[in-house]
């Protein structure tokens, strides 16, 4: 038997499937309009940038950092790297203000390099000095068996004067070339409590022209050069796209690891460890070497 439709039905019926094919467009384009919108974040990441957390557009080209803080193992103040991808050496970074040090009873402390400052320039008025003790400490500590390198303390603000102290540094280390087997390191540093310092206000781009003029010219004397910088100047001071080729010291004290976005080589992890030998609360790092 035949079931008739009633024409009420029939009348329900088309006017839901006008319904449909009217409302099926605006839908079509609101989804359309919605795959067309992007993530505003896409291709950043969520940093820490030393005051506050961040998205930011990560550096083409400039290798990221794969430590994590599951490669440490911490006994007490001191990190132990436990990862599997580096082998790490522990060393202290000294000037004139550590003052005598016994560099065989640091050396039996389990340290295993030091890198010691062999000048600097004043922030005020740009005057070079040579640090008073860095003859003793290469010799010391280079005596004692350590791994040695340097680093100067820099304040230029132009290329120039990167140039001078890259020059002051090559004469000073001449009587102890055979000594250094570690980079020679541009420190440059911001001067945060004096507004008056010669620096303030140094642009990325005389700053980087800076570190790389000094790389190269001790580069080309035949030392390993190095770039020293904490997280703020590491994000906001130097353009790493120029640093790559040079060995990279970051400072990062009282962290649990190295957490920077960026891949270093060396960690700056402690501004006042005490040390076996050295009477004054002392820099302590950790030097990541690939394993091959």
């Amino acid at each position: 038997m035949r079931t008739k439709i009633r024409p009420f039905a029939a009348l329900l019926f088309l006017l839901a499937l006008v319904l449909i094919v009217m409302l099926a467009r605006p839908i079509k384009a609101w989804a359309a309009n919605r795959a067309k919108i992007t993530d505003p974040h896409e291709g950043q990441v969520y940093i820490y940038d030393g005051f506050d957390w961040i998205w930011m557009t990560p550096l083409e080209g400039v290798p990221v950092n794969a430590i994590t803080e599951h490669d440490f193992r911490w006994d007490g103040t001191s990190p132990e790297y436990i990862g599997d991808h580096y082998t790490a050496m522990r060393g202290v970074d000294v000037s004139e203000h550590q003052h005598e040090i016994d560099w065989k009873a640091v050396k039996e402390s389990g340290i295993d390099f030091a890198f010691i400052r062999v000048a600097r320039r004043g922030y005020s008025e740009g005057g070079l000095f040579e640090d008073e003790y860095y003859a003793e400490n290469i010799r010391g500590a280079s005596d004692a068996g350590l791994k040695v390198g340097v680093y100067f303390f820099s304040q230029a603000i132009n290329v120039q004067e990167a140039v001078e102290e890259a020059e002051m540094t090559i004469r000073l280390l001449a009587p102890y070339q055979n000594r250094i087997s570690l980079p020679v390191v541009y420190d440059w540093e911001k001067i945060y409590d004096d507004s008056s310092a010669r620096t303030a206000g140094l642009d990325t781009q005389t700053l980087s022209d800076c570190a790389v003029a000094f790389c190269e010219t001790v580069k080309s004397a035949g030392y390993t050069p190095g770039v020293y910088f904490n997280r703020h100047t590491g994000y906001y001071g130097f353009d790493l796209t120029r640093l790559e080729e040079y060995v990279l010291w970051f400072a990062l004290p009282e962290a649990k690891f190295p957490s920077f976005y960026y891949a270093t080589d060396i960690w700056q992890y402690s501004f006042t460890e005490q040390i076996p030998g050295i009477n004054t609360p002392t820099d302590v790092n950790l030097y990541f070497q690939a394993k091959s």
